[in-house]
C-alpha cells in the first residue's frame, strides 16, 4: 500500500452531530489534491459517535478509527493519532467543525514552499465564539506569548500541519495540545502561524469551560516554563564513523 503524503488526525468525544459532515468536508477537501489518511481518535466517546465512525469508514478507504477506552483527554488522542500515523506529516483538527478544512491545503503550501520548517500553526484572528471565550483567550494568549516566547498569536487553535518526527521528540503530557508551538521550539524546532478561517459551532456542546481553560492551564503553564529551562540539545563538533 502506497504511503500516504498527509495524516489527518482528529480527536473526538461525543461529537455525533459533526463526524459525518467533517469526515465528508476533509474528504471533499483533499483526495484530489494529496495522498492522504484520515484517522480518527474516538477519546472513549458513549453517544455513539464510534459507530457512525465504522460506517463511515466501510464506506471510505482513507477513513482510520482507534478508540480508546475510556476519555483520556485531547492530548493523548493526537499522541495516540500521531503515533499510528503513516506519513511524515501530520495536520490536526478539532472535531467540532470549527476548524475549516479546506485551510489544510493552505497550510501543506506553506510547509512545501518554505525551507527548514517543522510547523505551521493556524490562527484564528475572526473567531466565531463568544465574547467570553475570545476575551478569556485573549487574555491567555497574550500572557502565554509573554512567559513562552514561542510568538504564536492562537496557539490554541486545533488545526495545525507538522512533523511527525519532531513531534516525537517532544516531551508527550495531558495539555500538551496548548503548548506545541512552545514545546517545538524548545527543541529547536522552527513555526510560523497563517491565518485561518474559523466557524460557529453549529451542533453539539464544547467540552471546555472556565475551569479547565484557565485553572488547568495556568498549571500547565509553569510547567511547560519549567521544560524550557531544562532543554537537552547538545552541539556537536565531530562524528567519526566507522568505515570498516
Amino acid at each position: 500500500m502506497k504511503k500516504p503524503a498527509l495524516s489527518v488526525v482528529v480527536p473526538v468525544h461525543n461529537e455525533i452531530e459533526n463526524i459525518e459532515s467533517l469526515v465528508s468536508e476533509i474528504h471533499t477537501a483533499l483526495f484530489q489534491y494529496i495522498d492522504y489518511e484520515m484517522i480518527y481518535i474516538d477519546d472513549g466517546s458513549d453517544d455513539g459517535s464510534n459507530e457512525i465512525l465504522q460506517n463511515l469508514a466501510q464506506r471510505l478507504s482513507s477513513l482510520r478509527i482507534i478508540q480508546h477506552a475510556k476519555a483520556y483527554g485531547q492530548s493523548a488522542a493526537i499522541v495516540t493519532g500521531v503515533k499510528a500515523a503513516q506519513a511524515d506529516w501530520i495536520a490536526t483538527l478539532d472535531g467540532d467543525g470549527q476548524n475549516d478544512p479546506t485551510d489544510i491545503l493552505r497550510l501543506w503550501t506553506v510547509i512545501n514552499n518554505t525551507q527548514n520548517l517543522h510547523m505551521v500553526a493556524g490562527y484564528r484572528r475572526k473567531r466565531q465564539d463568544s465574547w467570553i471565550k475570545r476575551g478569556s483567550s485573549r487574555i491567555a494568549n497574550g500572557v502565554r506569548s509573554r512567559l513562552l516566547g514561542d510568538n504564536t498569536p492562537d496557539t490554541g487553535c486545533g488545526l495545525k500541519l507538522f512533523s511527525r518526527a519532531f513531534f516525537l521528540t517532544i516531551p508527550h503530557f495531558d495539555h500538551l495540545h496548548r503548548f506545541l508551538p512552545a514545546l517545538f521550539i524548545r527543541n529547536g524546532g522552527r513555526i510560523i502561524s497563517v491565518e485561518v478561517n474559523h466557524r460557529p459551532r453549529l451542533r453539539g456542546k464544547s467540552k471546555y469551560g472556565l475551569h479547565n481553560r484557565l485553572w488547568v492551564g495556568i498549571v500547565d503553564l509553569f510547567g511547560v516554563m519549567w521544560l524550557q529551562n531544562r532543554p537537552c540539545l547538545p552541539t556537536i563538533i565531530e562524528e567519526t564513523t566507522d568505515d570498516k
